[in-house]
């Protein structure tokens, strides 16, 4: 069983680990051409797709036409 403190704080990691945070976090302009993990929001969306429904191949990365 999962419990909901572990889900609190794998969402939040998820969130605060996008290519523009750690960009910024450098002291550089984000530059999406340089993403090799995709930002926040794309992480997240990823994240809550997998753990909603169970099922990681609905959010293949490198098959999906849109993130």
């Amino acid at each position: 069983m999962f419990l909901r403190g572990s889900l609190e704080e794998a969402s939040n990691a998820v969130r605060m680990i996008g290519d523009h945070q750690l960009q910024q976090q450098v002291g550089r302009v984000p530059n999406p051409h340089t993403f090799t993990h995709g930002t926040s929001a794309q992480r997240a969306r990823c994240f809550d797709v997998g753990f909603d429904t169970g099922n990681i191949g609905l959010c293949d990365t490198f098959l999906a036409e849109r993130l």
